[in-house]
């Protein structure tokens, strides 16, 4: 059964900076959200609407202003620093660049709130750090210098580190910034891994919707006017991420979970077809503006555009003349220089 301890609990909470001065900058207000044991929790927004203040306030960097933040009940300002470091731990956006410091090293650092006075580590200790390179697949890493791995390596070492910390709650800044598409997936795979098979609560912040509605069991939703929070899916069928962007020409479609620019429609088309190439045809050509509807009787050929596919070949009926293609590309090109 699964779990439904609440590990973050955030009640009307208002975020954002306090000076020297008596002047506060809030950045968001009457903030309520919620993450339960054992679910990884992506946090999505615009720019400048506070993700990164948010996740600096829950980690303990930075207080709240006004509203309550609490980590297993108990309220985060009232945590020591290594009470706190004990159950959570921080990942940022930057890049980590040191000199003279092994893969090894780094992680190992992830075990010094255990370690006494000394900060010396036990056997227990090294066996932890070699499980959690095993865990995010560095193992062979581990004397390489940190300068001298690539950037998804890198991130992949912190987040060793944080395993090697042991803490119950993860929270990630943009944890697959500056990463290529294939090191984004498998860093927030790993991430859900950790959250649904060592109930582990995770945190991450990302602008990459894709991996975030593939991967993640709750979205934290941060739009300029309100927050909303639920699966992925639920925030869809609401119609919630339309709103993510303020942006006329950008939409959320619904069916397909991704952001498309709005096109002006250049012609109806029909397609005939079955399979992988269906899809692939009808994305190519709503790409190039056009609009799949379905077959009607009653419409002659001279009124609509038909496209056959009988794969690899395409053809097109158009006016009682035949087109054959071999590639989409072909075809694609083949409207575009006859203006259909």
């Amino acid at each position: 059964m699964m779990s439904e301890e609440e590990i973050i609990t955030i009640e009307g909470a208002s975020i954002g900076y306090r000076r020297k001065s008596s002047i506060q900058k809030v950045v968001k207000e009457n903030i309520s959200l919620h993450a339960l044991k054992g679910e990884l929790v992506a946090l999505i927004g615009g720019n400048g609407v506070g993700k990164s203040t948010l996740l600096r306030t829950i980690a303990g960097f930075q207080p709240e202003i006004e509203g309550d933040i609490l980590i297993r009940g108990k309220a985060i300002s009232s945590y020591r620093e290594k009470d706190l470091a004990l159950n959570m731990s921080f990942v940022s956006t930057e890049i980590i660049k040191v000199s003279n410091l092994t893969v090894f090293d780094l992680i190992s650092l992830g075990r010094y709130p255990h370690t006494n006075w000394s900060g010396k580590l036990t056997d227990e200790d090294l066996q932890i750090v070699e499980e959690a390179i095993e865990m995010v697949g560095l193992r062979g890493y581990e004397n390489k210098m940190i300068n001298n791995i690539s950037d998804g390596e890198r991130q992949k070492t912190m987040i060793a580190r944080t395993l090697a910390q042991d803490t119950n709650i993860i929270v990630l800044d943009e944890p697959t910034a500056f990463l290529d598409l294939s090191n984004k997936y498998e860093i927030v795979h790993i991430l859900h891994q950790l959250a649904n098979q060592r109930g582990k609560t995770i945190l991450f912040s990302t602008h990459d919707l894709t991996t975030a509605i593939a991967e993640s069991d709750r979205v934290w939703l941060m739009l300029e006017n309100k927050v909303e929070e639920g699966s992925p899916e639920d925030l869809i069928l609401k119609g919630s991420l339309s709103s993510l962007f303020n942006n006329s020409n950008l939409f959320f479609d619904q069916d397909k979970g991704d952001f498309r620019i709005k096109k002006m429609v250049k012609e109806k088309v029909i397609v005939s077809g079955e399979g992988i190439a269906l899809n692939w045809t009808v994305k190519a050509l709503e790409r190039n503006g056009y609009e799949v509807i379905e077959n009607n009787d009653n419409q002659s050929d001279d009124e609509v555009i038909k496209i056959l596919i009988s794969y690899p070949e395409w053809k097109v009926i158009f006016h009682n003349s035949e087109s054959k293609f071999d590639s989409l590309y072909a075809l694609s090109r083949y409207i575009k220089s006859q203006h259909l």
